[in-house]
């Protein structure tokens, strides 16, 4: 009877420890190696991706794309499926100007917060409505707040994304309205061949990103910078 007891006792304590293991944020030198997620790219080429999350919005993203227009530079919108349903005419100005559409689920909720489950159903939803606009473009993933464990990881595999986050020395926080000035400066001087930026072109008020947008595309084209999608940066890796 001892024995039965000791064996239940170690089944749930195991058990225990392994779900534990597995609902935990995924590391980056955990899965760097397997390719299935990206930071970052290597390359020669001075090349770098600029992605916005959070949107459409229709006060900013077009003031964003008209920036990005007059500097001759394209970027990764990773895009909210309600957001895009309710603002259909702005999504169709993103992909017009030579832009990208990424999956940054349909409601924007935490998949530690709402449970695998609703994150499945989320990131179909809003595929269904990106392949409107880009069928049969590579299917790029950005779970919401960078959230990323071994189940949605796995899911995000099975429905043929490439996880895209974004190159830690360059996360700007610019939805904490910073200053203009101070996120354009920190892009600059943290600017690395292969880099991929987080912005924000959602979500708030996001003029001091549009701004920051004036002062760092210029800037970093004098250097010899271009900027791409994310697909475009892939393609580059060496």
């Amino acid at each position: 009877m001892k024995w039965v007891l000791f064996v239940i006792v170690f089944i749930c304590f195991y058990t225990n420890i392994y779900t534990n293991a597995n609902a935990g944020m995924i590391k980056r030198k955990q899965v760097e190696p397997t390719g299935q997620v990206v930071w970052d790219v290597t390359t020669k080429k001075k090349v770098i991706a600029l992605t916005f999350d959070d949107g459409p919005n229709p006060i900013y993203t077009p003031q964003v794309l008209a920036v990005l227009e007059k500097y001759n530079a394209n970027a990764t919108f990773f895009q909210i499926g309600n957001r895009m349903e309710r603002y259909p005419e702005v999504v169709q100005q993103v992909v017009e100007a030579g832009n990208e559409l990424g999956n940054h689920s349909m409601t924007h909720p935490y998949e530690n917060k709402v449970g695998f489950q609703q994150m499945h159903f989320e990131i179909i939803q809003a595929e269904r409505i990106i392949q409107k606009y880009q069928p049969n473009h590579p299917k790029l993933f950005r779970p919401p707040g960078g959230y990323l464990d071994n189940d949605l990881l796995q899911e995000a595999k099975r429905q043929g994304y490439k996880v895209v986050l974004w190159s830690y020395h360059q996360e700007l926080k610019d939805w904490s309205l910073p200053g203009a000035p101070v996120i354009a400066n920190h892009v600059i001087r943290h600017a690395r061949n292969g880099d991929i930026i987080l912005l924000h072109d959602g979500g708030g008020d996001r003029s001091q990103t549009v701004e920051a947008l004036k002062i760092f595309l210029p800037a970093l084209k004098e250097k010899g910078y271009q900027f791409v999608t994310v697909s475009e940066l892939l393609s580059n890796k060496e």
